[in-house]
């Protein structure tokens, strides 16, 4: 376990996210918020163009263009130092992004929404997140049936690694996300926090993205922009058990807690 726990702020320029769609449409807006994070304490930013909130329908790859690249280039041009992800499941996307400056791609499907996706992040040495989701947005949230939940998020995990490193991504570039909320119900999502230690047999550093998620609301009836406790309950939970990078919107909430569950988990 590493010394301290890494935090990437979300920065969706999209309409449609489930928590902060519409509010960085503005490039002007959507750098403010960046370099908001950064100052706050954020170790990067994860730039997503399209939403992948249960349900949402695809954008056209000339959208998710669009919306993504004026607000990669602004916000790196004004935070050089800053580490940039960007989220997406299209090689061509990635390919334009890693031109522009981003460091990381965080594909939700582990690169099998795209068969280019590795042959693109291999020879530009980038780092990615390979993430697990049953199904595609539109229909993961369908009834999500698993037999053995840990044991097979494990296996599929293991599989799209070893599909990366055949592909010429470099070991130490890959790190995993159990996927929480992607095809998975409440009840999912509590055992994978519960669990989530298990993942680490797969050796590579885990990411966890729990913030304001469904089952956070479930638990506590609290409206999507309300949820700042259970984000942080949850996001403390991933940390003891394992998790090396969060995903988070309220950066400086997560920065000040890490700083005390780090203290306890990291001596």
């Amino acid at each position: 376990m590493g010394s301290r726990t890494h935090v990437l702020g979300i920065l969706n320029v999209t309409p449609d996210s489930f928590s902060d769609g519409g509010l960085f449409l503005d490039e002007g807006r959507a750098a403010d918020h960046a370099a908001r994070m950064a100052c706050e304490g954020a170790d990067g930013v994860d730039i997503g163009g399209e939403s992948s909130r249960p349900g949402a329908e695809r954008v056209s790859p000339e959208e998710e263009s669009r919306r993504l690249l004026p607000v990669l280039r602004r916000v790196r041009r004004e935070n050089p130092r800053l580490r940039i992800s960007v989220d997406t499941t299209r090689a061509r996307i990635a390919s334009e992004a890693l031109d522009e400056g981003a460091d990381m791609i965080n594909d939700i499907s582990a690169f099998a929404a795209d068969p280019e996706m590795a042959a693109v992040v291999a020879p530009a040495r980038a780092a990615c997140v390979l993430m697990h989701m049953r199904g595609e947005p539109r229909t993961m949230q369908v009834n999500p049936l698993y037999g053995d939940l840990m044991g097979e998020i494990s296996t599929e995990l293991a599989a799209a690694i070893q599909r990366a490193l055949a592909a010429g991504v470099r070991e130490e570039a890959i790190a995993i996300d159990p996927g929480i909320g992607f095809g998975k119900s409440a009840r999912h999502n509590l055992q994978i926090l519960r669990r989530l230690t298990e993942l680490s047999k797969l050796r590579r550093p885990i990411m966890v993205g729990a913030s304001r998620k469904s089952f956070i609301g479930a638990l506590t009836g609290a409206e999507v922009g309300e949820r700042l406790e259970g984000s942080l309950g949850a996001s403390a939970a991933a940390v003891t058990a394992g998790a090396s990078l969060l995903r988070v919107h309220d950066v400086g909430a997560t920065v000040r807690m890490l700083r005390v569950v780090d203290a306890i988990v990291r001596a």
